[in-house]
């Protein structure tokens, strides 16, 4: 796996200036931490969402910006550092100048397919096709099948007005 050296304002400055969502990711496939650099633009929202299954940690690199947890909201600000546990509703939005965050979380194991049992008869037909619930920037695929945006960059999901 290659190592990951890069600054936060060098991947901002290298990204178009109107680029946003995920400016940068880590890459790799036999590494256990996913990050993200994500660009908001101003005034952008992130819909309301629960992760149930991982911890996030928020870095705020520039602009600023709120954190809508349940029941409460913390403004963010260049040098913000948030713990967010898992089960915890949250949203972020960016202010009137936009905001670039860096989050890192444990990674999700990737999708596989598997072949089914013989033995095994499948009931109520084929499962839904998950296109619409992948997000085409950070390619992460969402389990809120109501969700509007990717939770992990805050793009706008496929099929979704």
């Amino acid at each position: 796996m290659p190592a990951a050296h890069v600054t936060l304002a060098g991947v901002v400055a290298a990204a178009a200036p109107d680029a946003t969502g995920a400016l940068w990711r880590l890459e790799g496939a036999a590494r256990q931490l996913d990050a993200n650099v994500i660009r908001l633009r101003p005034g952008a929202r992130g819909e309301p969402h629960v992760e149930p299954d991982l911890d996030v940690l928020l870095v705020v690199a520039e602009g600023r910006g709120t954190l809508h947890r349940a029941g409460a909201d913390e403004e963010l600000a260049p040098g913000s550092l948030v713990f967010v546990p898992r089960g915890e509703q949250r949203a972020v939005s960016a202010g009137d100048a936009g905001l670039v965050y860096l989050t890192a979380h444990r990674r999700r194991p990737g999708m596989t397919i598997r072949r089914v049992p013989t033995t095994v008869t499948a009931e109520g037909g084929e499962a839904p096709c998950l296109l619409p619930r992948v997000c085409e920037d950070c390619g992460r695929v969402t389990e809120d099948g109501e969700a509007r945006y990717c939770g992990r960059c805050g793009k706008r999901l496929p099929g979704q007005a």
